[in-house]
């Protein structure tokens, strides 16, 4: 779904290169298990409780973020040069 499309890859891209090897795992697990995307966006903007399982500090993360405090405008997805620059 797009919002999370979104939502995922402005943070991906802001938070991935910091993350330490156990945070990447509970990310990718967040991406991968619930089996409705509606779910981590719901979880996100905190318009569902988190189950337990994926209340992890990721998880925090994605809530602060999906917040956008700064108002920034998340339209769009990240094009994906950033990938190959050096963190």
């Amino acid at each position: 779904m797009l919002e999370n499309c979104i939502l995922l890859s402005l943070f991906a891209k802001e938070n991935l290169a910091r993350m330490n090897e156990e945070q990447l795992n509970r990310y990718d697990r967040l991406i991968n298990e619930p089996s409705n995307d509606w779910d981590i966006y719901y979880w996100a903007t905190e318009a569902k409780p988190t189950p337990a399982e994926f209340d992890t500090d990721v998880m925090a993360m994605l809530r602060e973020f999906a917040k956008n405090r700064n108002r920034e405008q998340r339209l769009r997805q990240p094009d994906l040069e950033y990938l190959f620059e050096p963190p």
